[in-house]
C-alpha cells in the first residue's frame, strides 16, 4: 500500500490537481461569461461547433472500436501462463482507460476552443487587450484541464493497481498499458485531425485565394467553415491528446527506470515517486506563469514569452526542491539529478528559441519571402532548404542534453552506475514537461485566435477589428510552431527513456539489468541492423501516407469548391455557398484515410518481432527483442529529424506568406504572394499532419513494445 508521507511528498499530487481545477473553473467563468457578439458571429460559430463535434463523434467511434479490439487481444494473450505476468486483463483495462482519457483530452480541447473563438471575436471589436486575454485564458482552460486529466488519471490508476497487484514491478508493468492506450488514441486524433484541417485549408486556399482571388476566410468560399472546423480538430483536439499522451508516457517511463534503480541499488520508492512530484509542482508553476501574462505596454509575443520565462524560472526551483526533498536521504549527490532536471528545462527553452528563429520573422522566413519574387519554384526550394537546415541545431542541443544528463546520473555514486545514468535522463525528460500546461495554453490560443479572425471576416466586421485578430493569429502561428518544437524535443528524450524502459522489462524477464540487455543492441550485427532499416523505412512510409492522405482529401475538396464556383452565382451573390458539403467531404476523407497510417506503427514492430522469433533459425531467435530494440532506436533517430524538418519547414513557409501579406515584396495579390501561397500549401501537411503525428509515432513505437516485449522473448 502506498502511503502519503512528508518524505515522499506524494500528497502534493492531489493538492496540485485540486488547485488547478479551481483555477480552470475561475478562468471558465471569466471567459464564458463574455458576450458572443452579433447574431452573424453566433451563427458562424454555431456552424463551426456543429461541424467540429460531428467530426469528433465519428472519429471517436472509430478509435473506440479499434481500442476494444486491441484490449481483447491483450487480455486474450494473457490467458497463456507464459505471458500472464506481462500481458493480462489488468493491462487491457489500463489500455482502455488510457485511450479513453486521451480522447477526453481531445474533447476538452475542442469544446473549449469552439466556445472561446466567438467570444474572442466579440472582444476584438472592443480592444486588442480584451481579445488577447479572452483567447489566451481560453487556451489556458484547455492546457490546465488536459494536464490535470493526465496527472490525475495516471496517479489514480497507479494507486489502484498498487493495491491490486502483488509487487511494484507488476504494478508498473500493468500501468504501462495506460501509456499505450494514450499513445494509440493520440496518434489517431492527431493524424485524423491533421488530415481534416489541411484538406480543408488547401481546398480553401488554392481555389479561394489563388483561383478566385478572394481573401482568406471570405464567406463566399464554400470551404471556409470546414477550414475553421479543421483548426479545432487538428490543433486543439489533436494537440490536446498529444500532450496528454506525452505526459503520461514519459511519467510512466521515468517510473519504470526508477523501479530499476530501486531493485538494483536497493533505494527507496522515492525514485519511483519523484516524476509524479515534479509534474504536480510543475502544474502549479505553469498556472503562475499563465496568471502573469499581461499585455500592458508590450506586444502579444513578448507578453507570452514573459509568462513562459516566469514558469521556467519557477520550474527550475521546483526541480531542485523535489530532488533534494525526495533524494537527499538516499544518495549523497542528489544535486546531480537536480542539475539533470535543469538541463532538461533549459533544453526546452533552447528549442523554443531555435523554433522562433526558423519560423518567426527572422532571416530564414524573410529569405523564403524574398525568393517568392522569382516564383513558386524558388519559394519551394528555399523552404525545403530552411526545413532541412533547421534539424541541425536542435539535434546538437538534444545530443548535448542526453550526454550531460546521463553522465550526471551515472556519476551520482562513486564509481558510476549506468542505471542512475538513465535515471538522470529520465528526470531531465520529466522536468522538461513540467511546464506543459503553459505550452498547451499557448498552443490552443493559436487556433482560437485563428477562428476568431475567420468569424470576424465572415461577419463583415471593421478593418480595425480584423487587424486585431490578425495580430493574434500571427503570434498564434508561431506559438503553434513552438509547441511542435517542444513536443519534438521532449519526444527525443522520451523515446530514449522509453527505449531503456523496454529493456527493463526484457531484463526483468531474463533476470538481468537494463544496461546488460542494451549491450545486445549491436548495430554492427546484420540482424540488428535490419531492424534499424525497418524502423527508418517505417518513419518515411508513415510520413508518405500522411502527406498523401492530405493530397487525396484536398483534391476532393478542390473539386467540390470549383464545382460550386463554376456557375459564378456565389461570386455574384445570387446564391449561398453550401458549407455543409465541404465539411462532410473533409470528415469522410479524414476518417477513411487515417486508419492505415495509424495502424502501421502498431502492427510493424509486433510483426517484425514475431517474424524474428518464429521464422529465423533457432540459433538466431534470441535476437528478436534486440532487433525490435534496433527498430525503435533508428525509428526514433529518423523520426526526430523528419519531424523537425516537416514542422519547421512548414512553419517557415506559412509565415513567409504572412510576411508578404503584411505588405512586403508586393503584398497581397502580387506574384510573390501567389508563389508564397503555393509554398504554404505544400507546407500545410508537413507542419500540421505528418510532423506532429511523428511525435506521437516515436513514443507509440516504444509504448507498444513495452507492452508486448514478452512476446519476443
Amino acid at each position: 500500500m502506498i502511503e502519503f508521507t512528508h518524505q515522499n511528498f506524494l500528497f502534493v499530487v492531489p493538492v496540485a490537481t485540486v488547485f488547478a481545477l479551481v483555477v480552470a473553473f475561475i478562468f471558465s467563468r471569466e471567459v464564458f461569461s463574455k458576450d458572443k457578439g452579433t447574431a452573424e458571429m453566433q451563427a458562424i460559430s454555431d456552424k463551426i461547433e456543429k461541424g467540429a463535434m460531428a467530426y469528433l463523434s465519428r472519429q471517436y467511434k472509430t478509435i473506440t472500436a479499434i481500442a476494444i479490439i486491441i484490449a481483447i487481444i491483450i487480455a486474450r494473450i494473457g490467458v497463456n501462463p507464459a505471458f500472464s505476468n506481462y500481458l493480462n486483463y489488468k493491462v487491457a483495462i489500463a489500455f482502455i482507460l488510457g485511450a479513453g482519457c486521451s480522447m477526453l483530452s481531445g474533447y476538452i480541447g475542442m469544446r473549449v476552443s469552439v466556445s472561446s473563438n466567438v467570444r474572442t471575436s466579440a472582444a476584438a471589436v472592443r480592444s486588442l487587450n480584451e481579445a488577447f486575454k479572452t483567447s489566451f485564458r481560453g487556451g489556458a482552460i484547455s492546457g490546465i484541464a488536459v494536464s490535470v486529466l493526465s496527472l490525475t488519471g495516471l496517479f489514480v490508476i497507479f494507486l489502484i493497481y498498487s493495491e491490486w497487484c502483488d509487487t511494484m514491478t507488476h504494478t508498473l508493468h500493468s500501468v504501462v498499458g495506460f501509456a499505450f492506450g494514450a499513445s494509440m488514441a493520440a496518434l489517431f486524433a492527431q493524424l485524423g485531425g491533421g488530415i481534416y484541417t489541411k484538406a480543408a485549408d488547401v481546398g480553401a486556399d488554392l481555389v479561394g485565394k489563388v483561383e478566385a482571388g478572394i481573401p482568406e476566410d471570405d464567406p463566399r468560399n464554400p470551404a471556409v467553415i470546414a477550414d475553421l472546423v479543421g483548426d479545432n480538430v487538428g490543433d486543439c483536439a489533436g494537440r490536446g491528446a498529444d500532450i496528454f499522451e506525452s505526459t503520461a508516457a514519459e511519467i510512466i517511463g521515468s517510473m519504470v527506470i526508477g523501479l530499476a534503480v530501486v531493485k538494483e541499488l536497493n533505494y527507496s520508492n522515492n525514485f519511483i515517486y519523484l516524476p509524479l512530484v515534479i509534474m504536480a509542482l510543475g502544474l502549479i508553476v505553469s498556472i503562475i506563469g499563465i496568471y502573469s501574462v499581461r499585455l500592458k505596454g508590450t506586444t502579444v509575443f513578448k507578453a507570452l514569452n514573459s509568462g513562459y520565462y516566469i514558469a521556467v524560472d519557477l520550474a527550475i526551483l521546483v526541480v531542485i526542491f523535489s530532488c533534494y526533498h525526495l533524494l537527499h536521504n538516499e544518495i549523497d549527490k542528489w544535486y546531480n539529478f537536480a542539475t539533470a532536471g535543469v538541463v532538461g528545462i533549459l533544453l526546452s527553452l533552447a528549442v523554443v528559441y531555435i523554433t522562433q528563429y526558423y519560423t518567426g520573422n527572422h532571416k530564414p522566413v524573410k529569405t523564403i519571402a524574398k525568393q517568392s519574387e522569382s516564383g513558386p519554384a524558388t519559394n519551394v526550394i528555399m523552404g525545403l532548404s530552411v526545413g532541412l537546415e533547421s534539424t541541425v541545431v536542435p539535434v546538437i542541443f538534444i545530443v548535448f542534453a542526453i550526454i550531460l544528463t546521463y553522465l550526471l546520473g551515472y556519476n551520482a555514486v562513486r564509481g558510476g552506475n549506468p542505471i542512475l545514468g538513465l535515471y538522470g535522463t529520465a528526470i531531465a525528460t520529466v522536468s522538461m514537461l513540467s511546464t506543459s500546461a503553459f505550452i498547451l495554453a499557448e498552443d490552443t490560443f493559436g487556433p482560437i485566435a485563428d477562428n476568431a479572425g475567420g468569424i470576424v471576416e465572415m461577419s463583415n466586421q471593421s478593418e480595425e477589428t480584423r487587424n486585431r485578430t490578425d495580430k493574434l493569429d500571427s503570434v498564434g502561428n508561431t506559438t503553434k510552431a513552438l509547441t511542435k518544437g517542444y513536443a519534438m524535443s521532449s519526444a527525443a528524450l522520451a523515446a530514449f527513456l522509453l527505449f531503456a524502459a523496454y529493456f527493463e522489462i526484457v531484463g526483468e524477464y531474463n533476470n538481468t539489468s537494463i544496461s546488460d540487455e542494451m549491450k545486445h543492441v549491436v548495430i554492427g550485427d546484420p540482424l540488428i541492423f535490419a531492424g534499424g532499416l525497418v524502423g527508418a523505412a517505417l518513419v518515411f512510409f508513415f510520413a508518405a501516407l500522411a502527406i498523401r492522405a492530405v493530397g487525396t482529401a484536398a483534391g476532393e475538396m478542390v473539386s467540390e469548391v470549383r464545382e460550386q464556383f463554376k456557375d459564378g452565382k456565389i461570386m455574384s451573390g445570387e446564391k449561398e455557398p453550401q458549407y455543409e458539403r465541404c465539411v462532410d467531404i473533409a470528415t469522410q476523407s479524414a476518417l477513411r484515410q487515417m486508419v492505415l497510417p495509424a495502424l502501421l506503427p502498431i502492427l510493424t514492430p509486433v510483426a517484425f518481432g514475431l517474424f524474428y522469433k518464429y521464422a529465423l533459425p533457432k540459433c538466431f531467435q534470441h535476437l528478436s527483442p534486440y532487433a525490435v530494440g534496433g527498430l525503435i532506436m533508428v525509428a526514433t533517430i529518423v523520426g526526430i529529424l523528419m519531424a523537425n524538418f516537416l514542422n519547421n519547414g512548414g512553419g517557415a513557409w506559412d509565415n513567409a506568406k504572412k510576411y508578404i501579406e503584411e505588405g512586403n515584396h508586393g503584398g497581397k495579390k502580387s506574384p510573390a504572394h501567389a508563389a508564397a501561397v503555393v509554398g504554404d500549401t505544400i507546407g500545410d501537411p508537413f507542419k500540421d499532419t505528418a510532423g506532429p503525428s511523428i511525435h506521437v509515432l516515436v513514443k507509440l513505437l516504444s509504448t507498444i513494445c513495452l507492452v508486448t516485449a514478452v512476446l519476443y522473448l
